[in-house]
């Protein structure tokens, strides 16, 4: 389907309108990703919805902006407004999920919001829970390290060899997840741009992605969860992928004191499922099963 932008905003921001009879619905994709990684659950969204997928700022074919929720915001706002959206829903996975819980808490008039676990990236000792103090400190350095690694590999040009290889990455996790392997290599280099020296680029760059980690880091939804007055519903994973095996103790006791905050939250309007079986990418592994809880979640709200 072809794409559009809308630049009545700060920054011009992508989007593809994947049609549907149904109520708006705004779709969005997780850090580093793009729009044409959400087409698979687009696709099973569309019997219930109109769904409209966009770039993020600093990701595909959007423009460049820092970093500052409330920015983000303004540019989904842009969006709605642009295309005469409604009161739309907003549905996001990881980072896209964390701006559907702040859209709810902004947006009262929002008929729901989901978040496909949306939760904040791991930083601090206290997001551990069960976990001795210095341990937790040892393991989060550790985890920090990594992702400098991939952050500092990430940010320098590419080699042909490199796009070759990442070619054929993003082939074996489709197979994986028994999806086109075409897809998700379009989708990859949808992020792709040519630097001064010819050589590619992944987006986001390095600058905004420094500001994407501090802000994930330091953000803190369990206001947003309190305060709602927009249905919102929470799809938590349960399970490693497998690129977190080497942290596998940290990201339990993650997933532990997240269900204890989530539990400590009083409001009505607050739904959590920890979905048994899933994991982060669980847009990828499920999409037709997450299609139904969220049309289900949706439909029900609707109704009172």
């Amino acid at each position: 389907m072809p794409d559009a932008v809308i630049d009545s905003g700060r920054v011009p921001i992508a989007y593809r309108d994947f049609g549907g009879a149904g109520r708006p619905l705004l779709l969005l994709h997780g850090a580093g990703g793009n729009l044409a990684q959400m087409q698979t659950l687009a696709g099973h969204l569309r019997s219930a919805h109109r769904v409209v997928a966009v770039d993020l700022r600093g990701h595909g074919h959007s423009g460049d902006g820092p970093w500052r929720w409330d920015d983000v915001l303004d540019d989904l706002a842009a969006v709605a407004d642009g295309l005469g959206l409604d009161r739309p829903a907003v549905v996001g996975i990881s980072l896209g999920g964390m701006l559907a819980s702040l859209w709810a808490r902004r947006h009262p008039e929002c008929p729901g919001a989901v978040s496909l676990d949306g939760n904040p990236t791991l930083g601090r000792p206290e997001q551990l829970a069960g976990m001795d103090p210095a341990q937790a400190e040892a393991e989060l350095a550790t985890l920090r390290a990594a992702f400098d690694g991939i952050a500092a590999m990430l940010a320098a040009p590419l080699t042909a060899e490199q796009l070759t290889a990442m070619r054929a990455g993003q082939r074996a996790m489709a197979q994986r997840y028994g999806a086109d392997p075409e897809d998700w290599v379009a989708a990859f280099e949808r992020n792709l741009v040519p630097g001064d020296d010819g050589r590619a680029r992944l987006r986001p760059g390095p600058e905004l992605t420094g500001q994407l980690r501090e802000a994930m880091e330091s953000l803190d939804l369990t206001p947003a969860y309190r305060d709602t007055r927009s249905p919102l519903l929470l799809v938590l994973a349960t399970e490693d992928i497998p690129e977190q095996a080497p942290f596998r103790e940290v990201y339990a006791a993650y997933r532990r004191a997240t269900a204890e905050r989530l539990a400590a939250v009083d409001n009505p309007r607050l739904r959590v499922v920890h979905l048994a079986g899933a994991t982060h990418a669980m847009d990828a592994e499920r999409p037709a099963e997450l299609a139904t809880l969220i049309t289900d979640f949706l439909g029900e709200a609707a109704q009172g």
